[in-house]
């Protein structure tokens, strides 16, 4: 048995069991990828992230889903860096701190600032990349939606990791959502671009609360849990979109999600550059650590795990 510190903290929040859930856990180097992923099952969390070495940036991160690795995830790195500040890691002596992270997609820049309620997390995603369009009937199959129910053309976007942004046109079409996994799968068949990675993210205009702007859910596929309560990565996704189509007025506003779900989180949002050609996407929150503790992990040997 190796033993790991680990820190499971609830992300887009200021209250515990709000918000993402995610254990990060320290020293991830020496965990090799088939006990991250058993970690991940075993929590039945959507994620969990590993504190790793970097060379590229001040401190390194990789994140996994219960069956892979994913590139770059919002609620991971936000619950990282809450952790790393916990632990006192992270200087905060001024009330403030800049530093980056390397997470599979590249380095994100973090800024962080004390607050009243805990350290308040800002993390800068990468340029949008705008890619494959679906006709709305295609997505509406997917949740036994209709296709009026769907605003413009759904499209993948991605600042790390992509999704298919989907606008709906209300709150209603929202909750009627149910992810068919047949036709997500047939959506996005083995071998395509992206396979695996294009999950569509439902947004509406107009949060849960007078405080949003917008409101979204995650509809999951198995073996994930089967709704994401806050989906960071997504919502800067979405952000995007909304600005270079012209859906909101103004760059910066307020992002909603998991209410319905009794998880409520909610993210500071702001598109940087031209809707033409946007240049970054700042996606910020804050998290609560619920659990610290250390992990007695199996070590692998040969491909097997041994001590389970």
């Amino acid at each position: 048995m190796s033993r790991s510190a680990f820190d499971w903290v609830d992300a887009f929040t200021t209250r515990t069991f709000g918000g993402n859930a995610c254990v990060v856990v320290h020293g991830g180097d020496d965990i090799d990828t088939a006990t991250r992923l058993a970690l991940v099952n075993e929590t039945s969390l959507s994620e969990c992230a590993y504190v790793v070495g970097s060379d590229k940036a001040d401190f390194g991160a990789r994140y996994y889903l219960a069956d892979r690795e994913i590139p770059m995830a919002g609620h991971p790195t936000i619950a990282t860096v809450v952790s790393l500040v916990d632990r006192g890691l992270v200087d905060m002596s001024g009330g403030q701190a800049r530093f980056t992270l390397e997470v599979g997609a590249g380095v994100l820049p973090i800024d962080v600032r004390a607050g009243a309620d805990g350290p308040i997390v800002t993390m800068t995603q990468m340029a949008p990349v705008f890619g494959k369009t679906f006709v709305p009937a295609q997505i509406a199959k997917v949740f036994s939606l209709l296709p009026e129910d769907i605003l413009g053309t759904p499209q993948i976007v991605s600042t790390g990791t992509p999704f298919c942004i989907t606008v709906l046109r209300s709150k209603d079409a929202l909750r009627r959502a149910v992810l068919d996994p047949d036709q997500w799968r047939a959506l996005n068949p083995p071998g395509t671009p992206h396979a695996g990675m294009i999950e569509p993210f439902l947004v509406t205009l107009g949060g849960s609360t007078a405080d949003g702007d917008t409101y979204s859910r995650l509809l999951l596929p198995p073996p994930m849990p089967p709704e994401d309560p806050f989906t960071g990565a997504a919502t800067g996704c979405m952000a995007a979109y909304l600005w270079h189509h012209g859906l909101i007025d103004a760059p910066k506003f307020t992002a909603e999600q998991g209410h319905w779900m009794g998880r409520p989180g909610r993210a500071s949002i702001e598109v940087l550059g031209p809707r033409k050609a946007p240049t970054g996407v700042r996606v910020g929150g804050q998290g609560v650590v619920l659990m610290r503790g250390e992990l007695a992990l199996p070590v692998a040997i040969g491909g097997d795990l041994k001590g389970v």
